[in-house]
């Protein structure tokens, strides 16, 4: 599967995951795909359904894509003042990086967002608790080489040409508020914040935030898939145990490249969480299901079911 890569970043993003998640997900013709959480929404965009509610608490986020869904960003615009930003990148380094950083947090302007993203520290999304961008410059000035402004222009297109064609609606949001309106035929993807991790990506994320969420997630008549983290070789997610025990997890190995260093970057086990078993869906037999799912992925995961 070729995975169509999103224009912003955000840590934590799921490329690597998204067709393991994709395969576990059920969505009815006429339902509508809602993320709470949309941050880099790479999961939806290439989910491509025909009605989608991406919602975020960053504003910032939302009001990028929607820009380009309503024309005010273009691929051309993008390579336009993307050569140009480069250029003075090249020529004044680091400190060009900083007057647009101060620029943007002064006019929250969406084009100096994607060249802050992909100038930045590894394309870390965050801010402080002013709603400020404060990732420090990635100390590469020749970053927006023309292959590179290529190529981010081309995931622009993409993301032109899937607002054409879908009812893609992007809102700014408290997930509760957004999570409230799902129906039986609609789908939920929740990729919140990782707790004790991610808590600076716009605004925190607290242990009541996950209890509230996974609360929300019980009551509702729709059907679900939520992404968090399961352990790595330091610790384990505790709130998994805590909330998500009734339901059926999933997990899989996986990298995350945020470290400085690579001896820093260690694996995570990676979680899906779901309130539905996956299997029955598929218009095959039980039996034959689980020797797919067990090709396919062989050793990279554990199903952890419900305890009764």
């Amino acid at each position: 599967m070729t995975v169509n890569v999103p224009p912003l970043k955000c840590q934590g993003i799921k490329t690597k995951l998204v067709e393991w998640i994709k395969d576990h997900t059920i969505l009815q013709n006429n339902g509508t795909w809602i993320e709470p959480f949309m941050g880099s929404g790479v999961v939806g965009f290439n989910v491509r359904p025909n009605r989608a509610v991406f919602s975020d608490s960053s504003p910032h986020i939302i009001n990028f894509y929607n820009a380009i869904k309503q024309g005010r960003i273009t691929a051309g615009i993008a390579k336009e003042f993307l050569e140009k930003e480069g250029a003075l990148l090249r020529a004044k380094g680091e400190e060009h990086y900083y007057e647009v950083r101060e620029r943007f947090n002064k006019g929250g302007d969406s084009l100096d967002l994607l060249f802050l993203n992909r100038s930045c520290f590894n394309g870390v999304m965050r801010f402080n608790k002013k709603g400020g961008f404060n990732v420090p410059f990635g100390h590469k000035p020749e970053r927006f080489s023309k292959a590179y402004i290529t190529k981010i222009t081309n995931q622009i297109k993409y993301v032109t040409q899937a607002t054409s064609q879908y009812d893609w609606q992007f809102v700014c949001a408290d997930f509760r508020k957004t999570m409230s309106a799902a129906t039986q035929r609609d789908f939920i993807y929740c990729d919140p914040p990782y707790i004790g991790r991610h808590v600076d990506y716009f605004n925190s994320w607290s242990e009541q935030d996950e209890k509230d969420l996974y609360d929300l997630l019980s009551t509702l008549p729709t059907k679900f898939i939520l992404s968090t983290w399961h352990s790595n070789q330091y610790r384990t997610n505790s709130a998994v145990e805590k909330y998500a025990y009734q339901f059926t997890i999933l997990t899989r190995e996986h990298f995350y490249h945020v470290g400085a260093s690579e001896k820093n970057r260690n694996p995570m086990l990676e979680a899906i969480i779901l309130n539905y078993n996956p299997m029955p869906q598929m218009e095959i037999e039980l039996e034959n299901q689980l020797a797919l799912l067990e090709k396919k992925h062989k050793d990279d995961y554990v199903v952890y079911l419900p305890k009764s």
